[in-house]
């Protein structure tokens, strides 16, 4: 099931250095508790992703933009050896390199965003990185970065005929224009609830892949909607879990595999992404995956 011919992916999304607090309570308003301690490791929803959908054994082009300070050489060095492809990441001068806030109780999270650099990312940036989104097989877009860029990613893509992934995340309101032009969109519950007060499902759902949790994920396809079961794994921390599964459902995409073997890879991924603490740290290879689905299918025999 491998990716043959390393298809090319380009991630256009934010950059972020990330600070994990892991605590046994969640403290109310005006509230002190105890931590038990903090992690700091890279993430940002776009360089997660770019990330994962590289460990498939995908070429990838990441465009962003970091402050022209120490957090930003430190991802950018990270990304280098993770191998994403880093010429078309925006150093910008006089902002701070994005931060997210992370706090982790029992087994879930709540984050925090300062976009810092990533909001410096605009449409006529995106406009002259036009060469590398129109040789890439797929784009693969979040909402941590302007609207307007995003637009400008998607009206590239549909010029020069590439697919594109839209994660929804953190949900704001989509334009038409913006749902009409994508091929995939993959809010999870709570995103996919506000979507339904902003577009029309009947019309679109053929293009709504919906992460749910444990409970998996689901999709529509050939007339008839589609569970996929979430797989039985001792969770540790579910940050970049939705991250993992758009990186690999990207990857498989650009490889031209099916939607049904792209999304079942991506769910296997994204399992065994909350076996471990972190978002880019704990996702896993395509080895991992292919073992992982290797003893699936010989337990289910």
């Amino acid at each position: 099931m491998g990716i043959k011919n390393k298809p090319n992916v380009c991630v256009v999304g934010s950059i972020n250095m990330d600070f994990t607090i892991i605590t046994d309570e969640a403290p109310f308003q005006g509230e002190t508790v105890i931590g038990e301690k903090m992690i700091t490791s890279f993430g940002g929803k776009g360089a997660n992703q770019a990330i994962s959908a590289s460990r498939m054994g995908s070429n990838v082009h990441m465009i962003g933009a970091i402050g022209d300070d120490s957090f930003g050489e430190k991802l950018l060095n990270y990304l280098n050896l993770e191998g994403v492809i880093t010429d078309n990441i925006a150093k910008i001068q006089n902002e701070p390199t994005g931060v997210a806030n992370v706090v982790l109780t029992d087994l879930d999270n709540r984050i925090i965003i300062i976009p810092g650099a990533n909001a410096c990312l605009t449409p006529d940036m995106i406009k002259n990185r036009e060469e590398v989104i129109k040789k890439c097989d797929v784009v693969l877009l979040q909402m941590e970065i302007p609207l307007d860029s995003i637009i400008t990613a998607i009206e590239i893509s549909e010029k020069h005929d590439i697919p594109v992934i839209l994660n929804p995340a953190p949900y704001q309101y989509l334009p038409e224009e913006v749902i009409n032009k994508t091929s995939f969109i993959t809010p999870n519950e709570i995103e996919f609830n506000e979507m339904l007060q902003d577009i029309d499902y009947e019309k679109n759902k053929h293009k709504i892949i919906v992460t749910k949790g444990k409970k998996g994920v689901c999709f529509y396809e050939n007339g008839i909607i589609i569970e996929i079961n979430s797989n039985k794994i001792s969770v540790v921390d579910t940050t970049g879990a939705g991250d993992t599964f758009n990186g690999v459902l990207a990857a498989f995409t650009a490889s031209k595999k099916s939607l049904f073997d792209s999304v079942y890879y991506a769910n296997i991924a994204a399992a065994l992404s909350t076996t471990k603490i972190g978002a880019q740290s704990a996702m896993p290879t395509l080895k991992e995956v292919e073992s992982f689905d290797r003893k699936i299918k010989h337990f289910s025999k």
